[in-house]
């Protein structure tokens, strides 16, 4: 982590992530990248679905391949990269057959590793198989929800799963928020874990990094007019006057109170709740 000298009162508790003593490149491949506008928390009509959104610095999007359909060719990582969009490093490789893709990469990765995708991939950092394949206790990311449509589970910077069990054609897994559900074992999964753990160590340190980020603040509840939220109004500081802790929807949130839908459609494949509150 890098550190600051107290210049400011908001200087003084900042932190950083010293980029210099692992990156190795720069500039993003052109050919890889492309402009996007970002969604800020709206939907297609222009409605706000996500509060606390907008604004932000300009981003480039870069291509990540998530579906490493290039099977039982090996690749070489060339580089680690920096992403804006996300919290975990990336590489360029080279496949044996002249492509170029960008992967998210795991922790300890170095220029000139060798990974490969295969079904009789070794159980090695970086390597990508079917969860059939590996064994009971390996740390994976990069995980598929359904074989073949590319990886959707443990992404972000330091995230990882627990292979846990086998049984009847699924596997098994422990999810970073500690809820265990069921995976089809023929899906695929990268052994390791997603490098950038540090990232959960960073102090912003003032308010103006939030909002180079996008993020947008945040008042409570109590603050705000009756109009504008469940908590508001009242005359000087005021409870929030109801049993239940509730959104500015009105819906049940926070305080271990379940929000999940009932009749979801995933629901069969969750053998065990996650776990909320200090004792998780």
């Amino acid at each position: 982590m890098k550190r600051y000298q107290p210049t400011t009162p908001s200087r003084r508790n900042m932190t950083s992530i010293d980029y210099s003593s692992v990156l190795t490149a720069s500039e993003p491949v052109k050919s890889l990248t492309h402009g996007f506008k970002r969604a800020v928390g709206r939907n297609n009509r222009g409605i706000i679905t996500t509060r606390h959104k907008g604004s932000g610095h300009k981003r480039l999007f870069r291509e990540i391949d998530f579906t490493y359909e290039k099977i039982n060719i090996p690749y070489t990582l060339q580089t680690i990269e920096y992403d804006p969009n996300r919290s975990g490093f990336i590489g360029l490789v080279a496949y044996k057959d002249g492509a170029k893709r960008y992967i998210l990469l795991p922790k300890g990765a170095k220029v000139g590793d060798e990974y490969i995708t295969s079904e009789t991939a070794e159980i090695k950092t970086g390597n990508r198989l079917p969860l059939k394949n590996i064994s009971v206790g390996t740390f994976i990311y990069n995980v598929e929800v359904k074989p073949q449509g590319g990886a959707k589970l443990a992404r972000s910077g330091g995230s990882y799963i627990e292979l846990i069990a086998k049984d009847a054609g699924y596997v098994d897994l422990k999810m970073p928020s500690s809820e265990v559900r069921k995976v089809k074992d023929t899906a695929f999964a990268t052994v390791g874990e997603v490098g950038n753990d540090e990232n959960r160590l960073v102090n912003l340190g003032k308010a103006g990094r939030s909002r180079w980020l996008g993020i947008r603040p945040t008042v409570r509840g109590t603050a705000q007019n009756p109009v504008d939220h469940p908590y508001g109004g009242g005359e000087g500081r005021q409870g929030r006057g109801r049993r239940r802790a509730v959104s500015v929807y009105g819906r049940p949130t926070g305080k271990g109170q379940k929000t999940r839908t009932p009749k979801k459609y995933s629901n069969k494949h969750i053998v065990s709740r996650r776990k909320v509150g200090k004792r998780k």
